[in-house]
């Protein structure tokens, strides 16, 4: 889309009256799903549930024109539940994930909950907000993780806690470390490519130029980790989402 705009055009009149468009269609998108999400909660119709995630995440990007191509779907196996970690780049990581596995725990920033309508499905697909600024509650957030872990839902974390501003990956925190010991799970490695460019924190408008991709690495044994020390565990998992990640 927009193929002759340079993606530093990023105040270019087309753009910013393409992203008010697609900001007010995603929302007006967004509350529907939200409104329908409520009432399959109330009825426990979970399959339902899953199956409005997928079309909110997948209309999502439907909306701007994009599509999201996938790479390595035969390393995530549908039936078994994971410690699924991320680089963080965009608030559209969220969505691009959920379009590939519609039921997961997320362990993320806790102002996310206030967002109108977004937030509301947040807290009905078991969000987990967490305050990194407040050890005390972090801890509380992660022990939840945990005890979601251990119901059998795969738990999504961005272990740099944050969205890059620069288009690099941050440093790694060790969140999930607590997670991987606490449970029997694998850690499932996701690269998300081409959602800094996109939409970064530090811009408002959206720039649909580029390609989007999520890379799903095999999974790490949880057994083979258990042993190994936190830093160490947290090199191998870097590695592999970088190896997959591009500068920007």
């Amino acid at each position: 889309m927009f193929p002759h705009l340079n993606i530093h055009s990023k105040f270019h009149p087309i753009i910013v009256i393409y992203t008010f468009c697609v900001y007010a269609l995603q929302s007006a998108f967004t509350a529907i799903i939200v409104l329908i999400g409520i009432g399959v909660s109330y009825l426990r119709l979970m399959s339902i549930n899953r199956f409005c995630n997928l079309i909110w995440a997948r209309g999502l990007f439907f909306l701007m024109g994009k599509r999201v191509h996938i790479e390595g779907k035969e390393n995530y196996d549908r039936l078994k539940k994971y410690i699924l970690v991320a680089n963080h780049s965009s608030i559209y990581d969220i969505p691009a994930i959920m379009s590939v596995v519609p039921r997961v725990s997320w362990i993320g920033r806790e102002y996310l909950v206030r967002i109108p309508g977004f937030g509301r499905l947040l807290k009905m697909n078991d969000y987990i907000p967490i305050e990194p600024e407040k050890p005390g509650r972090s801890w509380q957030s992660i022990k939840q993780a945990i005890a979601k872990a251990k119901d059998g839902i795969t738990v999504a974390i961005f272990p740099e806690g944050t969205r890059t501003v620069n288009g690099q990956l941050g440093t790694f925190k060790k969140g999930f470390i607590h997670i991987l010991r606490a449970t029997h799970l694998d850690i499932l490695p996701v690269t998300l490519i081409g959602f800094y460019s996109l939409k970064p924190k530090t811009r408002f408008t959206i720039v649909p130029k580029g390609k989007l991709g999520i890379v799903i690495h095999p999974p790490i044994d949880n057994k083979k980790l258990l042993t190994t020390a936190d830093n160490e565990i947290i090199d191998v998992v870097k590695k592999t989402i970088s190896s997959s990640y591009p500068c920007k």
